[in-house]
C-alpha cells in the first residue's frame, strides 16, 4: 500500500485500494465524461513529464487560474508531483491583484480556464517579470494549450521524475494559497503537504464518507476549504463529480444524485429562499401544512433531542412535506457540510429538521482548512462543533480562539513579521475569531476580532451575530452593521428584490419601483418592522436605530463579497459613505 507522505500520493493510494472507473468526473458538451483512477495517473505522470521537459525545476512556482474541472486535478497535481509549488488563484479577482499575486510569488507559469481569462493575464504579462508563459485549459485557436504539455512527455525523463518525487519530503512546502482578504492586501499562506494531509487524514477519522458514495463538487476548489475536501473525497475513494457552475447546480444535483456535498452558507439560504417561494405560492390547505411543516422544523432542538409527540409529527411532516425538498437535492443526500462562513442556526435547524443533515465546520486557509466540526452522529446546531483529531483549541483572555496542530501552516510568504504575528512561541495560531464554548465541548463562533467596533460611547459591538440574525428575514438578502466612532448601530442593506417585488403585488403596492432605484417608503416601512422585530433579540446598544437601503447586490465580482461571500466591509464602507453620512446627519429617531 502507498505511504501518504505527498499530495501527489493521494492517487496510487486510491490505485492500490479501491480503483475507480470514476474517479472524477466533469460535464463537456453536454455529456459527463468520467476518469478512472488509472487514467487520472497515467495523465499526472505524463503532464510531471512534460513539465521537466519544459524546463520546469523543483521549487519553481506555476499558477492555476479556473473554475472547478477535471483539469484542475491533472495540472495541480502534476505540477506537486515535478516538486514544484503551485499558487491556485480565483478566476473572479480583479487585474490589480493578479499583478500582486503573480509577481509577488514569482510564478512561471499561468494555467487559465478560458479566453477570458487569457486576456487578462495576458494584458498584463509584461508586468510580471518571473512570468515565461500562459497555457490555456480551454482548447483555443492561437494560444498555448494544457495538452500540449502533455505531448512533450519524455520517458527517459522517468527517472529523473521519480527521483524528485521520492526527495519531496511531508513537510515541503506544497502551495502558496493567498488570502481573499476582507479588510488590506492579501497575504500568502504557506501550506506543506503534511499541513493539508494531516486534515485530509482526520476527515477520514470523522466523516462517514466512503468509496460507496457520489460527491458533486462546486465551491472554488482554489479556496482551501473544497480544495482539502476533493483530495479527502480521493483519499476516500468516492466519486468525484464536478458541476457546470453555481447556476447550474441544481440540474446538476438532480443528474447525479449526491449523497454528500459541501457548501458555503449563502447557497444555502438560496436554496431556502425557492423553496419558500414555491411554497407561499401553494394554494389552501397546501400552503397551510407547508407552513406547519416549516414551522414545526423551526423548533428542531440544536442537538436533535425531541420527544415523541414532536418526533411523530416530524415523521409526518418529512412524508409530505420534506421528500419533496430532498427530491430537489438529487434524492439520496445523507449530509451535507456548510463552512467558510457562519451559517444562520435556523438553517441548520429546517434542514436537519426536514432530514437533510447539514453540519457546520469552521477553519482557516491558515489551518487547512479544519479545526473543529460538528459530527453527523453528534453535532450542536448553531455551533461549530468540537476539535478533529490531532487538532487543540483553547479561548484565550481576550476571548480570541487559538488553535495548534500538524495543519497549522508554515508561515506567510515573504512576510516574517505577519507570520511572528500570527503564531506565537508556544506555536498556537491565532485566529482573529472570537468565540465561546457551549457545553464546555462545541465551539461557537461569536465574531472576528478585527470586525468588533467601539461606538462613541465607548461600547464596543460585535456585528456578525447582528447581521446573522436579521438576514433570517424574507426581506433582506445581505446587510452589514455599522456605527464604529458613532452615537449608534446602524445598517446598510441590500433588500431581497425578488421576493419584495411579489409581496408588493400582493400587498397591490403600485409604487414598487426596481432594483436600482429608490423602493417605495411602504418597502421602507416594512424592512423597518422586521428590523425591530429582530432587534428584541438584542441590549439596547446592539440595536440598529437607523438604516439605509442599498439599490445594488453586493456580489464577489462587483467587489464587496470576497470569494466564500464575506463582507468587504473597508470596501463596503467607502462605496457608501454618502448613505453612512445621511444616516449619522442627524441623531435617530427610532428608539
Amino acid at each position: 500500500m502507498t505511504d501518504l507522505k505527498r499530495l501527489f500520493d493521494l492517487i496510487p493510494f486510491q490505485s492500490t485500494v479501491f480503483p475507480r472507473k470514476d474517479c472524477i468526473s466533469d460535464k463537456k458538451d453536454g455529456k459527463w465524461i468520467t476518469y478512472s483512477t488509472e487514467e487520472v495517473q497515467s495523465i499526472i505522470d505524463r503532464f510531471s513529464l512534460g513539465l521537466l521537459k519544459l524546463g520546469v525545476n523543483p521549487g519553481d512556482k506555476l499558477a492555476i487560474i479556473s473554475t472547478n474541472r477535471v483539469e484542475w486535478n491533472f495540472v495541480d497535481l502534476g505540477i506537486l508531483q515535478a516538486g514544484c509549488i503551485d499558487v491556485p488563484v480565483y478566476p473572479n479577482i480583479g487585474l490589480t491583484q493578479y499583478e500582486y499575486i503573480l509577481n509577488f510569488s514569482g510564478v512561471k507559469y499561468v494555467f487559465v480556464a478560458n479566453e477570458d481569462l487569457y486576456s487578462k493575464i495576458n494584458s498584463i504579462k509584461s508586468k510580471i517579470s518571473s512570468l515565461i508563459d500562459i497555457y490555456t485549459l480551454d482548447k483555443l485557436e492561437g494560444k498555448k494549450h494544457w495538452k500540449e504539455i502533455l505531448e512533450l512527455a519524455d520517458e527517459s525523463l522517468r527517472e529523473r521524475l521519480n527521483k524528485i518525487r521520492d526527495n519531496v519530503k511531508s513537510d515541503d512546502l506544497a502551495t502558496i494559497i493567498f488570502t481573499s482578504g476582507t479588510t488590506g492586501t492579501p497575504k500568502g499562506v504557506m501550506l506543506s503537504h503534511n499541513n493539508i494531509l494531516s486534515n485530509v487524514i482526520s476527515l477520514t477519522q470523522i466523516m462517514p464518507i466512503n468509496n460507496t458514495h457520489r460527491v458533486i463538487s462546486f465551491l472554488p476548489i482554489c479556496h482551501i476549504f473544497e480544495r482539502t475536501v476533493v483530495y479527502y473525497y480521493m483519499k476516500i475513494g468516492a466519486a468525484i463529480y464536478y458541476a457546470e457552475s453555481i447556476d447550474k447546480v441544481g440540474d446538476n444535483l438532480k443528474e447525479i444524485k449526491p449523497n454528500y456535498f459541501t457548501t458555503v452558507p449563502r447557497l444555502l439560504e438560496k436554496i431556502y429562499d425557492k423553496i419558500m417561494d414555491k411554497g407561499r405560492d401553494l394554494k389552501w390547505p397546501k400552503r397551510a401544512i407547508f407552513g406547519w411543516a416549516v414551522n414545526l422544523a423551526n423548533h428542531y432542538h440544536p442537538q436533535g433531542k425531541t420527544n415523541l409527540f414532536y418526533n411523530l409529527r416530524l415523521w409526518a411532516a418529512r412524508k409530505i412535506v420534506f421528500s419533496k425538498w430532498l427530491e430537489a437535492l438529487g434524492g439520496e443526500v445523507k449530509g451535507i457540510i456548510s463552512g467558510a462562513a457562519a451559517l444562520q442556526p435556523r438553517l441548520g435547524r429546517i434542514f436537519t429538521a426536514a432530514g437533510v443533515n447539514v453540519i457546520e465546520g469552521y477553519g482557516l486557509t491558515e489551518t487547512s482548512p479544519v479545526i473543529t466540526c460538528n459530527r453527523f452522529e453528534d453535532y450542536y446546531v448553531g455551533t461549530v462543533g468540537f476539535t478533529i483529531p490531532g487538532v487543540e483549541v483553547k479561548i484565550a483572555d481576550t476571548g480570541e480562539i487559538l488553535a495548534k496542530g500538524p495543519n497549522v501552516m508554515k508561515g506567510y510568504y515573504n512576510n516574517p513579521e505577519a507570520t511572528k504575528e500570527s503564531i506565537d512561541e508556544e506555536g498556537w495560531f491565532h485566529t482573529g475569531d472570537i468565540g465561546i464554548m457551549v457545553n464546555d465541548k462545541y465551539l461557537k463562533i461569536t465574531d472576528r476580532l478585527k470586525e468588533i467596533f467601539k461606538t462613541s460611547g465607548g461600547k464596543f459591538i460585535a456585528p456578525l451575530p447582528i447581521e446573522n440574525k436579521m438576514k433570517e428575514s424574507l426581506f433582506i438578502r445581505n446587510i452589514m452593521v455599522i456605527g464604529e466612532n458613532q452615537k449608534f448601530c446602524a445598517a446598510l442593506i441590500v433588500p431581497e428584490f425578488d421576493f419584495i417585488k411579489k409581496w408588493c403585488e400582493k400587498k397591490s403596492v403600485k409604487d414598487y419601483i426596481d432594483k436600482g432605484a429608490v423602493l417605495s417608503e411602504v418597502v421602507k416601512e416594512r424592512i423597518w418592522k422586521e428590523i425591530q422585530h429582530y432587534n428584541k433579540r438584542f441590549d439596547h446598544i446592539q440595536q440598529v436605530k437607523k438604516f439605509e437601503l442599498v439599490d445594488n447586490d453586493w456580489t464577489v465580482d462587483s467587489g464587496e463579497l470576497t470569494p466564500t461571500l464575506k463582507l468587504k466591509r473597508r470596501i463596503i464602507l467607502k462605496s457608501n459613505q454618502k448613505l453612512i453620512d445621511n444616516i449619522y446627519s442627524e441623531p435617530s429617531n427610532k428608539n
